[in-house]
């Protein structure tokens, strides 16, 4: 009868788990539409089988959303059976979260043991980017779970000596450039190098399974790729983001090389271009902190409002003004923000302790950025003040350079356990000899191959945020659990030098984590970074001292032994030194000092010694571990504390309570566009996507976005549009005054407004009944911040300016903040197409 082997469940594993589950899944019920770029393509997607496969953007299925499709059709699928929500559209990355931890745990434990595997997966848990993303319907954790699966079969293969193995690794890679392009790509350099350092057989025979693995991987990433490029442009919608309407160009141009030189060029002009400032109620939000409400709303920094941070553009608002200001919130176009309260303005905006400038502002404060062409404040590249949460780059990703990750701006995101990480790397490879390596050896150079080229990358890039961070985080966690589990063997074993790099390592990432977080001293409380600092030091200095005593005893029992006779002291030295130097010890004339001497004579000295005992070393070593993981752990947890950018993800705990939502649906002007739909295909056409957004998400309605993302994608051309109008498949267009469009869209909104039609807002602000539409202002409580927020004033030093605060003179729906695009009606007839094409 077969034994079956039974399988300890590991309770710590376990544990891991469940924060994970916790970080990345408690509250997403509370996002409703989260990024709203993304779910709008999810609802899209859900109405045809041409829009699934295409992952168009638009209802109408005319332009497609600026990323490959597999991410987004695992988002559908989960909403086709869960129904479309904000919570089941992030559900699959929140899932892929903690798939990566259970991953990471698998991949360690077979050659660096359990502890490793351990500490592995509770980095990985915890790994504040990770868990940004993972809260969101992003595209980057499920692009670095899919990474995991193929370094799970890459390993295997390799141990295993099959190739079908190997090549499953390398299509997997395939599978994820689907999600996100060029960034899958970024582990190649480690997957080659160790395919040729584990793979057994002659170098001839390596190179040729290797160079068909990557044609199969290039078969796979080209796939659906190559299918697109090759049906007509009459036929399918347009590439969104792209230049030249083509996806292999989106690949290695806007999703590939322009992330390298920061050129974000897309459709056809500029996205940023000087002429062409972002819209300003593109993606402005506020939401009410529920975290607070819950526990009475004392926490640091709650209901607080960014104005118009864009998916792909420039920060409108100075990370230091609204983020870290104390109580006043500055909407879109105000004129003065008062202690680091808001945002700065479109022009002569001027922020003082903290707040941003803006645009062309005037200097920005004590820390804030001055926007572009700002004083003293920062420009567009400059750097605010740490202390005052300012950011560098134009994305708040510092300044490039080889310490770009350790700058204020990234740090907090996956940069905390790096003094530790390369300090076990040292220690893991001081082993290392051509003909002796190890797997241990194989397995942390590929971490390393995967860690360092990534850090070189986001360290002089023009082109990225926070969030891509989470490319670092599975090598970091990988090389923290098999780093820290070599530095604590070679601690026990006193390998010469080898055995101080344990302390050395803990007090120089102590030191470093205490850097990260003092700079939040006045928004979290100075006990978590001095907690960090002392213990982490504490527990450093008392390994060194352990160290130094074994020394002088090896050094009393050396002299002791010189001189003919074990001392009773000397002999109980060494026998507490019988494990560590595996039985024996040196002796000063070139012999050894067995053990056993020590053991017989040296009882009468142990009470001496209980400070130095095993028991107590190890758990001195497990408080400086667990001390390393309290700040990561708070920022991992800071996206439910203090809420994030669904839009842009990032941890820490200067993040506001934010949600991406655009437009709400206006439900008058639905109302009356149904009325008035006379068998036309498209409800309405629209050169925004966050205009078009409730409509396509909430009400399902078939809608066409003349613009892509940027505003600026040639989607139609005129003669196109008159088409569609002509054939009677359109009628009425929802233009959105001073939002983003390049001079294609510019075209477009001219022939709209030539031939068409502007429908009076007193019509479309009516009920079917004739009753005014309440306005969606008064809907939410005043100083929530939240949605709908009524309008207050933003220097009255306690009000908060929420999104639709109010409508412009005509009534007409304003946007973002006090200030954003304004929406007109237009109804262009086919008689008035027909006629312009006689033109």
């Amino acid at each position: 009868m077969a034994v079956i082997k039974k399988q300890r469940v590991d309770a710590i594993l376990m544990v891991c788990i469940l924060v994970s589950a916790f970080l990345n899944g408690f509250l997403i019920w509370t996002d409703d539409h989260v990024n709203t770029y993304y779910t709008t393509t999810v609802a899209s997607m859900l109405q045809s089988f041409h829009n699934f496969f295409f992952a168009t953007v638009d209802s109408g299925g005319f332009v497609t959303v600026d990323k490959p499709p597999v991410t987004f059709w695992v988002q559908t699928a989960f909403a086709y059976v869960l129904g479309l929500h904000g919570w089941s559209v992030i559900l699959p990355q929140a899932l892929a979260g903690i798939g990566s931890t259970i991953l990471l745990y698998v991949l360690l434990k077979p050659s660096f043991g359990l502890t490793a595997a351990r500490i592995g997966a509770a980095a990985m848990a915890t790994m504040p980017v990770a868990v940004a993303v993972s809260r969101t319907n992003n595209i980057d954790s499920m692009l670095v779970f899919t990474l995991l699966l193929a370094v799970w079969l890459l390993f295997r293969g390799t141990k295993q000596g099959k190739a079908l193995w190997l090549i499953g690794a390398f299509a997997v890679i395939g599978v994820g450039f689907n999600m996100k392009m060029m960034e899958a790509y970024m582990v190649l350099p480690a997957f080659y190098l160790f395919a040729l350092m584990a793979w057994k057989g002659k170098w001839f025979k390596k190179i040729s399974l290797l160079a068909g693995a990557t044609a199969i991987m290039l078969v796979i990433s080209l796939s659906w790729a190559v299918t697109v490029d090759s049906i007509s442009t009459d036929s399918r919608p347009y590439v969104g983001s792209s230049q030249t309407n083509s996806v292999l160009e989106l690949a290695f141009g806007y999703n590939g090389l322009s992330r390298l030189t920061g050129n974000r060029g897309g459709g056809t002009s500029s996205m940023m271009g000087p002429q062409q400032l972002p819209a300003v109620g593109s993606t402005a939000f506020a939401q009410t902190n529920i975290v607070n409400s819950w526990f009475s709303g004392n926490v640091p920094g709650g209901n607080r409002s960014i104005a118009a941070v864009e998916q792909d553009g420039q920060k409108a608002s100075g990370d230091g003004g609204s983020r870290r200001g104390d109580s006043s919130q500055g909407a879109y176009i105000t004129n003065n923000n008062n202690n680091g309260g808001g945002v700065g303005n479109f022009g002569n905006g001027r922020g003082n302790d903290g707040g941003a400038g803006g645009f062309s502002g005037v200097a920005g404060g004590d820390a804030g950025a001055g926007g572009f062409n700002g004083g003293p404040g920062g420009g567009m590249d400059g750097i605010g003040g740490r202390g005052g949460g300012g950011s560098g780059g134009m994305f708040g990703t510092g300044t490039a350079g080889p310490l770009r990750l350790f700058q204020a701006e990234l740090s907090g995101q996956a940069s905390w356990f790096l003094p530790l990480v390369f300090v076990g790397c040292v220690g893991i490879l001081a082993s290392i000899r051509r003909r002796n390596m190890t797997m241990k050896h194989k397995e942390a150079l590929f971490w390393l191959a995967w860690l360092v080229p990534v850090m070189a990358f986001f360290s002089v890039a023009g082109f990225f945020h926070q969030y891509y961070l989470i490319m670092m985080g599975s090598p970091i966690a990988a090389l923290l659990g098999a780093g820290w589990s070599e530095l604590w063997s070679q601690y026990r074993s006193k390998k010469g030098w080898l055995s101080w790099l344990l302390p050395l390592g803990i007090a120089a990432t102590a030191g470093f984590e205490w850097y990260i977080m003092h700079p939040f001293d006045a928004t979290i409380g100075s006990g978590w970074s001095l907690a960090v600092l002392v213990g982490g030091m504490a527990a450093s200095l008392l390994l060194i001292g352990r160290r130094i005593a074994k020394q002088n005893q090896v050094k009393s029992l050396i002299g002791h032994s010189s001189g003919g006779t074990e001392g009773d002291e000397a002999g109980a030295d060494a026998g507490a030194d019988n494990e560590l130097y595996g039985g024996k010890l040196p002796y000063e004339q070139g012999g050894y000092l067995t053990a056993y001497a020590g053991v017989q004579n040296g009882e009468h000295a142990a009470s001496r010694r209980k400070i130095w005992q095993q028991p107590a070393v190890n758990l001195i070593v497990l408080l400086g571990l667990l001390v390393l993981f309290i700040g990561p752990a708070y920022w991992a947890a800071t996206p439910i504390v203090y809420g994030q950018s669904s839009q842009l993800p990032e941890a820490g705990p200067d993040q506001t309570n934010a949600s991406s939502r655009d437009e709400p649906l206006n439900e008058a002007a639905l109302a009356f566009l149904k009325a008035h739909n006379t068998g036309e295909k498209y409800l309405f056409a629209t050169n925004s996507y966050s205009t078009a957004a409730p409509y396509i998400i909430d009400s399902g309605e078939n809608v066409i976005i003349l613009g892509g993302y940027s505003g600026s994608d040639p989607v139609l051309s005129v003669d196109r549009l008159k088409a569609l109008v002509a054939a009677g498949e359109l009628k009425y267009f929802l233009v959105s005054q001073g939002g983003r469009g390049g001079s294609n869209n510019n075209e477009l909104t001219q022939w709209i407004t030539s031939h068409g039609k502007q429908v009076e807002s007193s019509e479309w602000q009516k009920t079917a009944g004739g009753e005014d539409v309440a306005d969606n202002s008064d809907i939410a409580s005043n100083n929530s911040g939240g949605f709908n927020s009524s309008n207050s004033s933003a220097e009255s030093g306690g009000g908060s300016n929420g999104f639709f605060t109010d409508r412009n003179s005509d009534n007409s729906f304003r946007g973002f903040g006090g200030g954003g695009s304004n929406i007109t009606i237009y109804e262009v007839t086919p008689e008035a197409a027909l006629l312009s094409g006689n033109e």
